[in-house]
């Protein structure tokens, strides 16, 4: 990857298609929702998500490095996780735009913490995406600590969806997902417990914004990526914060598929942010973090 060649990078795409083959019931019904969630005419299409190589396509055309992983929800949703493994070589034949990631329900427990030793070292893999909401557990449980473990010996990076979330927004009974896991306020448990493992937050944490800004100007291992949201919709003391006390920890990150890029850098160049620290928001804070 030639850094100095990238216009920014995505810290925050998703790896959604193709999944095991057939489609689990409640599949279609729960991407059109989120579809709508995020009013991405593409996105209700369903039926033709992009797969990661057409993914790593699209940014390499913008020159955009992206991070990418799926979610393991499993348990929760019932629908069959996407291969660490697969998204992880497919990542490796890109490896000019893509930087993997994986997902582990933090229920695996120590078969969990040997499959991430094991991604590390034999695919590559630079960090962990958990979605507390989707994966039904709040990120300070001690349960999930035997991952957290492995993952900080071998220098991984934890990436945590936090506040609302499109999953089954709109659905009956919100798709069985529930909110309260992804306040942000329980990683200052999990930054305080595993002070050298970097710790990313996702979104802007609405409705608790700024317990994710406390958590990430008090800790400093942890960081926020600002994907899920347009940037014209940020909450006006998010943009504040990355302007000033978190200039050097924000990220940007899309959401892909669910928001694009080309979406969110576009309203990005909108907002009011200092010329110095854009180019830090866009990429160079991911180029440190990442150690790239």
């Amino acid at each position: 990857m030639n850094i100095d060649e990238l216009i920014a990078i995505d810290f925050h795409t998703h790896a959604e298609e193709p999944c095991c083959g057939p489609r689990d019931d409640g599949y279609d019904e729960f991407q059109a929702a989120l579809a709508r969630y995020f009013r991405n005419p593409a996105g209700s299409d369903h039926d033709h998500l992009p797969s990661v190589q057409q993914t790593a396509d699209y940014f390499r055309e913008r020159r955009v490095g992206c991070v990418i992983f799926p979610v393991d929800s499993e348990r929760e949703t019932g629908f069959r996780r996407y291969s660490n493994e697969e998204v992880a070589s497919i990542a490796a034949e890109n490896a000019d735009i893509m930087i993997p990631f994986a997902s582990i329900d933090p229920a695996k427990g120590r078969a969990g913490a040997r499959e991430a030793r094991r991604l590390v070292r034999a695919f590559g893999v630079r960090g962990f995406k958990f979605h507390p909401t989707m994966q039904g557990f709040y990120p300070n449980d001690r349960a999930a600590y035997v991952l957290y473990e492995a993952m900080a010996e071998e220098g991984a990076i934890a990436l945590f969806h936090t506040g609302q979330t499109g999953v089954g927004a709109g659905m009956r009974g919100g798709m069985g997902m529930r909110q309260k896991f992804s306040n942000p306020i329980y990683l200052d448990d999990v930054a305080v417990d595993f002070p050298d493992m970097p710790i990313v937050m996702a979104h802007p944490s609405f409705p608790w914004t700024e317990e994710g800004l406390s958590v990430a100007t008090h800790k400093p291992n942890v960081y926020i990526d600002m994907s899920g949201w347009s940037p014209k919709y940020f909450p006006p003391i998010f943009v504040h914060y990355a302007n000033t006390l978190l200039k050097k920890k924000m990220l940007f990150g899309s959401d892909w598929p669910a928001i694009t890029p080309d979406r969110w850098l576009r309203d990005f160049e909108s907002i009011e942010m200092r010329d110095e620290v854009r180019p830090l928001i866009l990429k160079e804070n991911a180029r440190r973090l990442l150690k790239l």
